[in-house]
């Protein structure tokens, strides 16, 4: 009994003693409170902060455009390409709490002497904050799909060389593939219920199995497939005659490679600015949770944009559709041949020389050649030694037989013939004005002269035109008439006429 009261005392005297301090520090309980609500919203905060260390690990041909996408992303115009392995960056900015973080960019050179370099930026801690980008260029379609094997193979390689353990890899992987499998497009519904980045709230839901072709080569990291240089399509098209259905076949094969790797497509033009941001806000959805609204485009042929876990083989089929004179199942390079290259040859540049240099060359040249006389060439050889150049037959047949060959027949000489006039001709003339004034003017009888005869060979109307023969007649009439009467050819005197 005296034990028990005993007890029961101390227990009163102490329920008594802490009321009492209860009462007496109730500043102390709230600073305890302040203290522990500000300790409970640090701790919130520095979970919500952006996390640090993500990687971006760019690889492609060169000149495919890797640099000038960083760039484009980081929004700087003027920059400098490197060799090897380039490190450039992104910035991240989170809206709900303020945050910014910078997202690591590394470009891997396009040739493949660089490849070792992927040690510095990938390793087995940070693979879970890597992700891989394949950049092809457009305007070179015939090198797309062997471009994005052979960096597929690069990174296999690397990550078998890297000796990941079997459990991390096998996470990596899961991750994948659990990502393309939730994979829902959005909608209206969706859009509507504000999405936050907070991935401990995510919940266990059924999801599909994969379908065939799909993930079958999972590499273990998130791969983005980017087609730089869309605005090329147009230059396929005008030169190399590419169809729609050449497109369309490129497309389709681009496609199976993304599906079988789990990687999303996105076709992108840095001159027309076009699909960036959408690429910027893929990238920090899938690198940091950032909500991501836009659903997949493939109605437009330069703006292609495919997230992963939204393709599937039915949705590539509706490609074959519109092929007319290729097949679904023809090899990639037997279709999208590289065109022939254009030889350019370069002509020389032909530089002037110096005014005084030629021509003193041409003064050479000029006192090699033999002096030519001006003028024709005399043939002296011919020449008579003496006397007068004129030969000694100038008969009239000669000169009409060199000039004017006769013809035969009745053809007269025109005695109006100016220019060129034979020997002939001159004589004709000659008599024929002599006979037409003869035959004009009256004889002492009242009568013509000719003694009254009126014959047709010897007396002609004035004006009409003589042939050689009436000429031949008239003067064989005149040299006999002359003999016969000598007075018949001599003028009277002036006393006669008196």
């Amino acid at each position: 009994m005296a034990t028990a009261g005993r007890n029961t005392l101390l227990s009163a005297s102490l329920t008594v003693n802490n009321s009492a301090a209860e009462s007496q520090n109730p500043e102390e309980d709230d600073g305890q409170n302040l203290w522990s609500s500000i300790l409970s919203e640090v701790s919130t905060r520095s979970r919500s902060k952006l996390p640090s260390g993500k990687n971006v690990v760019l690889m492609g041909e060169v000149g495919s455009g890797k640099t000038t996408l960083v760039a484009k992303l980081q929004g700087v115009e003027e920059y400098m390409k490197g060799r090897g392995l380039e490190y450039l960056y992104f910035n991240v900015h989170d809206e709900d709490v303020d945050d910014h973080a910078r997202c690591n960019a590394w470009v891997l050179d396009g040739d493949l002497y660089h490849k070792g370099l992927q040690k510095f930026v990938l390793s087995v801690d940070n693979l879970v904050d890597s992700l891989a980008l394949f950049v092809v260029d457009l305007s070179r379609p015939w090198l797309a799909l062997d471009s994005l094997q052979k960096w597929a193979s690069v990174v296999r390689d690397y990550l078998d060389k890297l000796r990941v353990p079997p459990e991390t890899m096998r996470e990596l992987e899961h991750r994948l593939v659990k990502q393309f499998q939730e994979y829902v497009e959005p909608g209206s519904d969706l859009e509507a219920v504000p999405q936050r980045r907070n991935p401990e709230s995510e919940e266990e839901s059924i999801v599909l199995p994969l379908g065939d072709n799909t993930l079958t080569h999972n590499l273990g990291i998130p791969l983005v497939v980017v087609c730089t240089k869309c605005d090329a399509i147009s230059t396929l098209e005008k030169e190399h005659d590419y169809r729609d259905e050449h497109l369309d076949f490129i497309q389709s094969h681009i496609r199976r490679f993304c599906l079988q790797y789990g990687a999303a497509l996105l076709y992108t033009s840095m001159k027309e600015n076009k699909n960036l941001d959408l690429l910027y806000k893929y990238l920090v959805h899938r690198l940091y949770g950032f909500p991501f609204n836009f659903p997949a485009q493939v109605v437009e042929k330069d703006s292609v944009f495919i997230p992963s876990g939204w393709d599937n083989e039915k949705k590539i089929a509706i490609l074959h559709e519109n092929f007319q004179t290729v097949k679904a199942d023809d090899n990639f390079e037997d279709v999208i041949v590289k065109p022939p290259v254009r030889k350019f040859v370069h002509e020389k540049e032909i530089q002037a020389e110096d005014d005084q240099v030629f021509l003193v060359k041409l003064q050479t040249l000029l006192a090699k050649q033999p002096p030519v006389t001006a003028g024709r060439p005399v043939d002296t050889s011919n020449r008579a030694p003496t006397g007068s150049p004129r030969t000694t037959n100038r008969s009239a047949a000669a000169n009409v037989a060199n000039v004017m060959p006769m013809q035969s027949g009745t053809k007269k000489i025109d005695p109006n013939m100016k220019g060129g006039q034979t020997s002939e001709g001159v004589l004709a003339n000659f008599f024929n004005s002599l006979l037409t004034k003869k035959a004009g003017s009256p004889g002492p009888g009242g009568q013509p002269a000719g003694g009254g005869s009126n014959t047709p060979g010897t007396v002609r109307k004035s004006g009409s035109k003589l042939g050689l023969t009436d000429v031949q007649a008239e003067l064989d009439r005149i040299s006999n008439k002359s003999d016969l009467d000598p007075s018949a050819t001599t003028p009277p005197a002036e006393n006669d006429e008196s």
